[in-house]
């Protein structure tokens, strides 16, 4: 579903839509707009009324004595509610989740130390295409073009170094110190991160966001984006082409990759998977973007450590359609994919490529998907080779009422929690593939960040998460060593009056980084994970912790999790052994160590 940016209708936090470009049939936006008051013509409030039109209500801050001012007029807009977090990094994380949820999330920092403190999750929010509009407060504007040396600053009167660290991590940056040229420069901002669903960073002079200016005096016409189209010629080349080469195959599949989610195409994709037939599957990635309730759904393809029987399915195609892939070392399994170009058919956003031969460029994704869809001969051969060969997933053991809990025994119990009224986020780890593993019911939400992989993420994440789809139940799951990087914003989700289960999967050390090349540094200090959330809740909002140790303790705490405490904060944290891993990150954390240590070409 296509909708408008910014119409005059406030737009409801449920919706997933917000941020996506307006369909060609969307209505005209009529240039009147009603006045404002002197009071309220200020920069800061144009900035939070345009936030809270995109369909941002909430806006993740860390206050500093160049934004305080700024932050005034932020929280004076009615429909914009300031949560503010324990520190920039989580700042970021929170307005990435968000955006995932929302499509579209903001953050508001200080200047440089704020702004190099959050970096690092904007350019998270980068490699993974999400909108984010990072504002930091900037100097006074009588300060540019001086000699003068400000604190919060490497002790240089250059004020350009935050910029330049954006520039890299940003796909648009605007430096606000003179109000003549500031509403053009906030909109041609706001609309980039839109149109190119990507980070921005505005900087805001310290002594502006108070100050009244006529291009303020009325409330802002909302946005109406030009729609992008397909070239109309390279688009009908493009799918004759493809129908040609699909419609000639045996066996053909279909996956999907996580760019779906930038080219808003996964309508379209759904479309071609019902009528094409086909198996389809997708990147682990893009998992939660592809409806996993679709009849031909057979799992995740991630090479060696796929689902069960999908890999075979997919590489012994003799054509395969990827819409929206990303290979990288982590998604390919140390670059270890069975696939063949010849055999592929490769659409991204923008460009289709069809095996070794044509490529076809300005054809949008939602459209090729489409008319394609119109094209194809109906072909079912994959899916039922794979009826043929699949085995049903065996049901862990239970464990004894002496043993020690077992991660995969977490798991099952897990599935079991899912509904459409839940979403999970998996932190970077072995809640990867565990979760990867998780079958999705209609409507639940899923996340986690592949490509950028930091650790810690997931707890930003959550709380922007639920504080973006409240009609959810975020359930996160978080390694010990992640969680000691960003825990201190459990406490922002207390003073949000968040409801998340958070398992805290406590088992003593960096798991990943084991199975990829151990050492006596992926050891971590145990801490008393109840013990500190509970110091965190200090009495204050509602918040249950909770320590388990065997199967019976995991499904009696569940049960109080979903029930007696479904308005709480849930903190489970689950004691496992330290080699208590899934065979999947011992299979790929081999396959990504052996492409890690690979030796020097011969110069």
């Amino acid at each position: 579903m296509d909708t408008h940016i910014g119409g005059f209708d406030v737009v409801k936090a449920p919706s997933i839509d917000v941020g996506a470009l307006p369909s060609n049939n969307c209505h005209t936006v009529s240039p009147s707009s009603s006045p404002v008051s002197q009071a309220e013509a200020t920069l800061g409030r144009h900035i939070a009324r345009r936030l809270v039109q995109i369909g941002v209500t909430d806006v993740f801050t860390v206050p500093g004595d160049f934004n305080l001012t700024l932050l005034d007029h932020l929280i004076a807009e009615p429909g914009l509610t300031n949560i503010g977090c324990c520190n920039e990094l989580n700042a970021g994380y929170a307005a990435d989740g968000y955006a995932r949820s929302r499509g579209v999330g903001a953050c508001v920092v200080t200047f440089t130390v704020g702004g190099l403190s959050i970096l690092n999750a904007i350019a998270g929010a980068y490699s993974e295409n999400l909108p984010v509009i990072c504002i930091a407060g900037g100097p006074n504007s009588n300060d540019y073009g001086t000699s003068r040396i400000l604190h919060h600053t490497i002790g240089l009167p250059d004020f350009s170094q935050e910029l330049r660290c954006f520039q890299t991590v940003t796909c648009y940056q605007a430096i606000v110190n003179n109000l003549d040229d500031a509403h053009e420069q906030i909109d041609t901002a706001i609309s980039t991160a839109l149109k190119e669903s990507k980070p921005v960073y505005i900087s805001v002079s310290c002594n502006l966001a108070a100050i009244p200016h006529p291009t303020f005096s009325r409330d802002p016409v909302p946005f109406y984006l030009s729609p992008r189209v397909s070239n109309p010629a390279g688009l009908e080349a493009a799918v004759q082409a493809a129908a040609d080469f699909l419609n000639k195959a045996v066996k053909p599949v279909m996956v999907g990759g996580p760019k779906l989610r930038v080219a808003k195409a996964t309508e379209a994709f759904v479309e071609l998977a019902d009528t094409s037939g086909y198996a389809v599957s997708v990147m682990p990635s893009a998992k939660g973007l592809v409806p996993e309730h679709l009849p031909r759904f057979i799992g995740t393809y991630w090479g060696a450590v796929s689902t069960a029987f999908c890999a075979e399915i997919v590489e012994s195609a003799d054509a395969y359609l990827f819409a929206g892939p990303i290979f990288n070392d982590y998604s390919s399994v140390g670059y270890s994919l069975l696939l063949k170009k010849e055999k592929a058919i490769i659409v991204q956003p923008e460009r289709v490529v069809i095996a070794n031969g044509p490529t076809f460029g300005c054809v949008l994704m939602k459209d090729f998907l489409f008319a394609l869809s119109k094209r194809l001969n109906k072909n079912t051969t994959a899916f039922e080779n794979y009826q043929r060969i699949h085995v049903p997933a065996g049901v862990p053991l239970e464990c004894g009422p002496d043993e020690p809990l077992r991660v995969n025994v977490l798991f099952k119990h897990v599935q079991e929690m899912l509904s459409g009224g839940t979403a999970v986020v998996a932190e970077t780890g072995d809640s990867w593939f565990n979760c990867q593993k998780l079958r999705l019911p209609e409507g639940c939400g899923y996340e986690f960040q592949m490509q950028y992989g930091s650790i810690g993420w997931s707890v930003g994440a959550t709380l922007g998460y639920a504080q973006a789809a409240k009609n959810k139940r975020v359930i996160a799951f978080i390694g010990d060593g992640s969680f000691q990087v960003t825990a201190q914003d459990v406490s922002t989700m207390l003073r949000a009056q968040q409801n998340p289960i958070i398992f805290l999967i406590n088992n003593g050390g960096y798991t990943i980084e084991v199975e990829i090349h151990d050492g006596p540094y992926n050891v971590i200090k145990n801490w008393n994970y109840t013990g500190l959330v509970d110091a965190i809740h200090n009495g204050q909002g509602k918040c249950w912790t909770t320590k388990v140790r065997y199967e019976k303790e995991l499904t009696e705490a569940i049960e109080t999790a979903v029930e007696v405490k479904k308005d709480c904060l849930c903190f489970i944290e689950v004691i496992v052994h330290k080699d208590d891993t899934s065979k999947e990150l011992l299979e790929w954390g081999s396959r990504v160590s052996a492409a890690n240590s690979r030796p020097p070409n011969p110069q």
